[in-house]
């Protein structure tokens, strides 16, 4: 018996060494395989053709739904990618496709010839979302074919993180000022060389366009296997707005690109609604000041409407000169004194008996002062005809209520000289 349980533990230990076995030999293999699948791939139906014509470019392991630019470069090569970059290609005959659920692409691309001469590559990579891209060897027939520049041997650099934009926009950005931030990324230095002062080319694209390259250097030095922090500014055009990229180049060769996302600027759109609404508001009221200074006014244009060609009263006054609510003072005197001369043109026309003649041609000597008391007693002499002006008992009665005047100053003067 203790030799059957000992015979089964070692099958059991000879089975378990072999499953690890296996595992360490297949799992590896697994693996590539998978990563194989996943890397995008790209095949074209001719390896050459001439100008004018058309290849047909199809693709696999791409992400699903994705936007592809697919381009003829020049320069390049499928070990060292796209030297000079977009600039290479020939962007205007370039196409975009987008890919099935699977990943898998078929389109139609015009041949075209590069800017830079061959060896050319047809160059696949994705537009928007994580970055990818795949190249196949082409050839332009017809074009020129140059070799390859030099690959410096010395110090050679590599992002080893992914890059980063930070910062944020403030307010005059929200009324159209530069968006900017700043790009941030780990370089290592994977050559033989130091690199001291590297200059950098930082590029920004809207879109599919090609990017815009500005030189950048940092100060500073990176030995061999080191590695630095490195900041750079990023800077777009006033009132930019919309999905743009950012390229990193050094050596002619394209590091990293990062997305950027930039906000519309709002306060321009708000800027023109103000302008829309308020100025024509305010031209209408300077119009309305201006009707409202040069129109007539009221009194004048009531004459002219009616005819009246007359001179015209100043604001504030009649057509006579005569102020609105009263009358002036000449015409006041004027109107009493029309009164007293009718009052004594009334006086001299009544006719009063014979008796009193005398009577009222002295009254009437006496002066213009007592004119007025007169033309009482005149009209009461006409009322009592049989009356006269001494034995009147209205007459008695008025100068006792009465002022001093003449008629009493000379009846005491001559009672006084009796």
């Amino acid at each position: 018996m203790s030799g059957t349980a000992e015979g089964v533990c070692r099958w059991r230990a000879a089975v378990a060494a072999v499953v690890v076995a296996l595992s360490l030999v297949l799992f590896p293999l697994l693996g590539g395989t998978a990563a194989a699948a996943e890397k995008p791939q790209v095949k074209l139906s001719k390896s050459q053709a001439g100008t004018g014509g058309s290849i047909t470019v199809s693709g696999t392991g791409w992400r699903a739904n994705a936007l592809l630019m697919m381009l003829v470069c020049g320069q390049s090569s499928t070990e060292r990618g796209v030297i000079g970059g977009t600039n290479s290609c020939a962007n205007a005959d370039g196409r975009a496709v987008t890919t099935d659920a699977k990943g898998r692409f078929s389109k139609k691309l015009p041949v075209a010839e590069p800017p830079e001469p061959c060896p050319c590559v047809v160059h696949v990579a994705t537009v928007t979302g994580a970055k990818a891209e795949a190249d196949a060897p082409f050839l332009v027939a017809g074009h020129d074919v140059e070799p390859l520049p030099k690959q410096d041997s010395g110090g050679r650099l590599s992002v080893l993180t992914d890059t980063r934009l930070d910062g944020s926009s403030g307010l005059l950005t929200w009324f159209g000022a530069p968006p900017s931030r700043r790009l941030v990324f780990t370089i290592g230095n994977v050559g033989t060389a130091a690199v001291k002062n590297p200059v950098f080319q930082v590029g920004t694209s809207h879109g599919v366009f090609a990017p815009q390259w500005e030189e950048q250097q940092w100060r500073g030095t990176i030995g061999p296997g080191k590695k630095a922090r490195i900041t750079l500014p990023v800077e777009l055009t006033a009132g930019a707005h919309g999905d743009y990229t950012v390229s990193l180049k050094f050596g002619g060769k394209v590091l990293a690109e990062q997305p950027w996302g930039v906000g519309r600027p709002w306060g321009v759109t708000l800027f023109w609604i103000l302008v829309c609404v308020v100025v024509p508001g305010a031209l209408f009221r300077i119009g309305m000041a201006v009707v409202d200074r040069i129109r007539p006014r009221g009194s004048s244009a009531r004459g002219r409407r009616f005819g009246g060609g007359g001179r015209s009263g100043r604001p504030g006054r009649g057509a006579h000169g005569v102020r609105r609510g009263g009358l002036r003072l000449p015409d006041v005197n004027r109107t009493l004194g029309a009164l007293r001369t009718r009052t004594r043109a009334g006086a001299r026309t009544l006719r009063v008996p014979k008796s009193t003649v005398s009577s009222a041609s002295r009254e009437s000597d006496a002066g213009t002062s007592t004119s007025t008391s007169t033309g009482a007693r005149a009209r009461t002499n006409s009322a009592l005809p049989w009356f006269t002006p001494d034995t009147d008992p209205r007459a008695a009665e008025a100068d006792q209520l009465s002022a001093p005047h003449e008629n009493t100053s000379t009846t005491s003067t001559r009672k006084g000289n009796t």
